[in-house]
């Protein structure tokens, strides 16, 4: 008689999954809640312990291990001698395996887990017997997700059996399924013990959208989110209104909340190419949209715009009539939110900004490998730690409009220049082979709208040569903050002793590729 061993945690379509299979005569071997489950919906089982005549032991841990288990599973049924071994040892061909695992992902998502519970929550027999009955799926139907049922039923139905294309098909989402499980699992025991450089790496992501085409339209592309929730990620964003998310505004939308975070009062960001064109401080998220759009009124169109702060009426009639791809913010008022989304397109998502200030790892890949490294969040790095370098001490507003500059461009591709006065910036420079190429750009563009006057200068890192320093003068720039650290400082600080600019040393370094 054919047989199915069905165990699973999420129980999800699974009795009535059992009850087709026992309808076509198919003998259903099960074990625990699962066989409670089936027998209270008058699905007739065969008890594990029955099969192995062996008791099941030490909390569940020991069940299913056990030879007349895996042998039923292993056993090919093309060669005479696997079939002779099951006969003289009683071992009775598996041919339908439906489980799926212990919770430890759920588990470990519990703000008040212990280590205790984590490891009990780590399923050893589950994975065995997927394991084994995929590596024989010549013969064996495995499936670990209840999304599956309804196409084996489909197929029993009109064959009699399940075809080798979908047992092939089902065996590779079990190991898919299994290796993101042990994956898991290793991620979180590594940084249970502490281990910074583990000597292999190993990620899981699971599959959130399926996108349209990639970086260009000949580009393929799909977006995976890590399975334990990254509360303040795009990832987590939920999307309200308009067409569904390319590559490119995934991008461009991370881009976006990562400088929007850097700012506790309201927050205005607008991002176009990975890179900032405007952003704006204020008292009000109003006021400080109209800072943003005033930074750079041009690049704006497109682009990227999220607020840090609830969106009210005033501010969506202002991004009402504009063309962009994508507005966020941590909530809409009823009125904006109907204001925004009459346009068709326009993608409306929420996020919660309650983790903001959260780091962790960014991974970034190359051909053949994987770059690891932690945020770029450096809680030192604060202009009462910076360094004075100049005879000219900065005034009370140049300290401020450093500050806010300095959390700017380290969000700029380097070489990265901004300038910015204390609620905005007015001048960007990305991107340039060399960084007095950048000034020259972020000036041209501060100049273009009269906003030069008392603005200030950041760079991203140090100034390998006084040209920079000289530009900047002679154009009005009267303070600059600075990682220092070249070994041409000194020329520098002399260039900026020269115009009575200040120069302020942060030691610490914002390059972003």
């Amino acid at each position: 008689m054919t047989r199915a061993l069905i165990s699973v945690s999420d129980k999800t379509g699974v009795v009535a999954f059992a009850q087709a299979l026992a309808a076509k005569g198919i003998e259903i071997i099960s074990t625990g809640g699962t066989k409670k489950a089936l027998e209270d919906a008058g699905v007739p089982t065969i008890s594990v312990e029955d099969v192995t005549g062996f008791p099941e032991m030490m909390d569940g841990r020991v069940k299913t291990l056990h030879p007349l288990i895996h042998g039923g599973l292993l056993g090919r049924r093309d060669l005479a001698d696997h079939m002779q071994a099951m006969k003289e040892h009683n071992i009775a061909p598996i041919d339908f395996v439906v489980v799926n695992l212990y919770p430890f992902k759920e588990t470990i998502s519990k703000n008040d887990v212990t280590l205790a519970d984590a490891i009990e929550n780590i399923d050893i027999g589950g994975p065995s017997m997927l394991r084994s009955a995929a590596k024989n799926y010549a013969s064996v139907t495995v499936l670990t997700d209840p999304i599956d049922y309804a196409k084996v039923l489909a197929e029993l139905e009109a064959a009699g059996e399940t075809t080798f294309e979908t047992r092939q098909a089902l065996a590779a989402k079990v190991f898919r399924h299994t290796a993101s499980y042990d994956a898991l699992i290793a991620q979180y025991l590594t940084n249970v013990v502490g281990e910074t450089e583990p000597e292999k790496l190993t990620l899981t992501y699971d599959l959130k959208q399926s996108l349209r085409y990639g970086e260009n339209g000949h580009q393929t592309a799909t977006f995976y989110q890590e399975p334990l929730a990254v509360p303040f990620s795009i990832a987590s964003a939920v999307q309200l209104h308009g067409k569904e998310l390319s590559y490119n505004n995934i991008k461009d939308a991370d881009a976006a909340i990562r400088i929007a975070r850097e700012f506790d009062e309201p927050a205005v960001v607008a991002v176009k190419h990975m890179n900032p064109c405007g952003v704006g401080i204020a008292e009000d998220i109003d006021a400080a949209f109209d800072r943003c759009y005033a930074a750079d009124p041009v690049s704006i169109f497109g682009g990227i715009v999220v607020a840090n702060r609830p969106l009210d009426v005033a501010t969506a009639e202002k991004l009402n009539s504009m063309f962009l791809e994508i507005v966020l913010a941590p909530s809409y008022t009823e009125e904006a939110l109907a204001i925004l989304t009459k346009k068709k397109n326009i993608r409306i998502m929420t996020l919660d900004f309650a983790a903001a200030k959260a780091g962790g790892k960014e991974f970034v890949s190359v051909l053949g490998g994987m770059l690891e490294q932690t945020q770029d969040i450096n809680t030192d790095d604060v202009p009462a730690n910076w360094e004075v370098m100049t005879e000219r001490q900065p005034t009370e507003d140049e300290m401020k409009a450093m500050d806010f500059a300095w959390k700017v461009v380290k969000h700029v591709k380097s070489n990265a220049i901004v300038l910015a006065n204390s609620k905005q910036t007015v001048g960007i420079g990305a991107g340039q082979m060399n960084r007095v190429g950048s000034v020259k750009i972020a000036i041209e563009q501060a100049e273009a709208a009269n906003a030069i006057e008392g603005a200030v200068l950041a760079s991203d890192a140090f100034f390998p040569m006084n040209d920079s320093v000289e530009y900047a003068a002679k154009h009005g720039i009267k303070a600059i903050v600075q990682p220092g650290g070249s070994i041409k400082d000194q020329d520098s600080i002399e260039m900026a002793n020269k115009y009575g600019i200040t120069m302020l040393k942060t030691s610490v370094r914002h390059f972003r590729h």
